[in-house]
């Protein structure tokens, strides 16, 4: 893995660098070298973290705060990287909301759909013509378990999730052929902000969602991802996950689809 950014370039991108997966990202590839273009909607969070880096590993950084949700997200970010080269591209930002889709929020469903999915295209499309160009390069992209097990009461989430699945295997043919490797990253439940956002209701869990949502360290999921990247197209860590991905290949649809909705709705939030 200390290849990684002889391999890919000087400079990753991490979106959602503030928390969770998205900072165990900046802090791992950090360690590996790499220097590191920070996005984020927390200011406060992103410089932090980027001072920390900076003073543990001598590497340099930039820091974006922007809402992927916008509109102008994308000029934002371009511009405070046009001098760089970026190698190694991590779709990591995102949202869930667990809530039977006619009861949520149409604003909210569609910010994320804004997040999860078009903000995760267009990055791919801006960074991965100039990694083609280049040909070098790598994107990994986090989609999530739920794309491959979807059902209410998480249904726009889930279908975001199984976009980016596509986009990103799809993409891993695609541009095999100009040496720019790209990995979808499928995690479950982790020691994240993902609940609390989710407003996930874990007090309420049954059985099944206690095996469905088990939770994992984000250090362990993203050291899977690093590991995979160049070498699996698409990266299910921990046993539980991959067992639930292996029903999902076994099962009938229906069931599959069944026994997620039991999962998911005995932690939904109440009310």
């Amino acid at each position: 893995m200390a290849l990684l950014a002889a391999k890919y370039g000087p400079w990753a991108l991490v979106t959602g660098a503030s928390s969770g997966f998205g900072a165990e990202f900046c802090s791992q590839l950090a360690d590996e070298g790499f220097n590191l273009v920070l996005v984020a909607r927390r200011e406060g969070r992103l410089d932090e973290l980027a001072h920390l880096l900076e003073t543990r590993c001598s590497i340099q950084t930039r820091v974006i705060p922007v809402d992927l949700s916008t509109r102008t997200f994308l000029p934002a970010i371009l511009r405070k990287v046009d001098d760089l080269e970026i190698g190694l591209l991590v779709n990591n930002a995102g949202f869930g909301s667990v809530r039977p889709f006619l009861e949520s929020d149409l604003k909210r469903e569609m910010e994320l759909l804004h997040v999860n999915c078009r903000a995760q295209m267009a990055l791919a499309h801006e960074f991965g013509l100039k990694m083609r160009e280049r040909r070098r390069g790598g994107i990994i992209f986090v989609s999530s378990i739920a794309g491959l097990s979807y059902s209410p009461p998480w249904s726009n989430y889930a279908a975001s999730k199984a976009y980016i699945l596509a986009l990103a295997e799809s993409l891993w043919l695609e541009l095999k052929a100009y040496h720019v490797d790209v990995e979808v990253l499928c995690p479950g439940r982790a020691d994240t902000e993902f609940v609390s956002v989710a407003e996930l209701n874990m007090a309420r869990a049954n059985w099944l969602a206690r095996i469905f949502l088990a939770g994992m360290l984000p250090g362990g999921v993203v050291s899977e991802s690093l590991k995979g990247l160049g070498h699996q197209r698409v990266v299910v860590p921990g046993l539980n996950n991959k067992l639930t991905a292996l029903g999902v290949s076994c099962l009938p649809r229906g069931l599959m689809m069944r026994l997620a909705a039991s999962a998911m709705g005995s932690v939904q939030p109440e009310g």
